[in-house]
């Protein structure tokens, strides 16, 4: 149970005394708080004494009375608009000063409660005080963390982009300057680097922009029956180049496949990250097995790798946003290390679920468990 400080400024004891009985043991709750709030009552006589509370120990919401001895209402809200103190104000008057109630609001009071007022509509009126407070409490939060989040993001972003720029510069230079002698081809491995550093920072940019649409939920998303087995097909043919020259071993099998409803380009998304991951992190000569099987409740992908495997503590690292792996094996295998965390936010979106199982040295298993979507038919009434 959260409690919130509410300083009552009122020069009428009576009136101080009602609003805490009245306050006391009410609470506040929304579908959408972890906890009720319920109000610690503080009080103050006149402007001068709710200013000393107020500088002693900032309370979220102030109920004050605009006709006060010495210092007057409307002051101690201009003090608290001057400093910029994070305080709710809310005025009590009579309906004799309603217009000066309406001036303070304008100056910066959340709102009024005219005098006389029952039990309800106070309690009406600090529901929706609390409320507000609440919500602006959660919103300058979320700011707050989006702006640590896309500082993170900016700095991890800008190291991966300036590594291969720098190398890639450095390689132009000697170019430039001929330093390996004027025959081209002594600089063919300058150019290979390049080229690969480029390819690098090509694919991280792709990835990106796939993490980009799916956070911002305004990728649209196109669910229809599919053939997986067409989409694994695609993934390992567009692999198979890199898997010749490694002599890697790519295997697909294909056993009781339903129609599945899926977006065609989600699942293509994950099938080349997957067997991309499987061959690049396979060794020279190994193997990878795709297999894809329904059962009556969901679809299973597994992807199967001889490769160097994956040490237990590093498996809850693999599907963090730019996380990659490096030892020995993996240090000179490029990646941006998006491409586990986008698979994980698109079968997310699925509910579904993924498995992994390694052991260094010995490979690597992925199993994904799609949960099985009614079909077109079965949502048409066709079937």
């Amino acid at each position: 149970m959260e409690k919130l400080d509410v300083l009552v400024v009122d020069d009428e004891p009576g009136i101080r005394s009602g609003i805490n009985r009245i306050l006391r043991n009410f609470s506040v709750s929304y579908p959408f708080m972890d906890d009720d709030i319920q109000f610690n009552i503080l009080e103050a006589a006149t402007g001068e004494e709710a200013l000393d509370i107020i500088n002693k120990k900032l309370p979220a919401i102030v109920l004050l009375d605009n006709k006060l001895p010495g210092m007057q209402g409307v002051e101690v809200l201009e003090y608290i608009n001057n400093n910029q103190l994070d305080i709710l104000v809310m005025m009590i008057t009579s309906f004799a000063s309603l217009e000066l109630a309406v001036s303070a609001t304008n100056i910066g009071a959340y709102d009024f409660v005219p005098k006389p007022f029952t039990p309800q509509e106070l309690k009406a009126s600090m529901e929706n005080i609390a409320k507000h407070y609440f919500l602006r409490r959660m919103t300058r939060k979320l700011h707050k963390e989006g702006k640590i989040i896309r500082f993170k993001f900016l700095t991890v972003l800008s190291h991966e982009l300036k590594s291969p720029l720098n190398a890639i510069e450095g390689y132009l230079k000697l170019m430039q300057e001929k330093q390996a002698g004027d025959n081209i081809d002594d600089y063919q491995e300058m150019i290979d680097r390049s080229l690969s550093r480029v390819k690098s920072m090509r694919n991280l940019i792709m990835d990106l922009l796939d993490l980009t649409r799916i956070d911002s939920g305004k990728k649209k998303r196109d669910l229809r029956e599919i053939d997986l087995e067409l989409i694994a097909k695609s993934a390992i043919d567009g692999m198979t180049p890199l898997a010749v020259q490694r002599d890697v071993k790519l295997n697909l099998n294909v056993e009781n496949q339903l129609s599945f409803m899926a977006d065609g380009e989600e699942m293509e998304i994950i099938f080349n990250n997957m067997i991309s991951n499987a061959v690049k992190y396979n060794k020279d000569g190994g193997s990878v097995n795709v297999s894809i099987k329904s059962t009556s409740d969901e679809v299973i992908v597994k992807i199967e790798d001889t490769g160097f495997g994956i040490e237990k503590e590093d498996i809850p690292k693999l599907f963090q946003e730019f996380s990659r792996i490096k030892n020995s094996s993996t240090k000179n295998i490029s990646g941006s290390g998006l491409g586990l965390s986008i698979v994980k936010k698109l079968v997310d979106l699925y509910n579904g679920r993924i498995e992994v199982e390694s052991s260094p040295a010995q490979g690597t298993t992925f199993t994904l468990y799609f949960p099985i979507l009614p079909s077109l038919n079965e949502i048409t009434g066709l079937t």
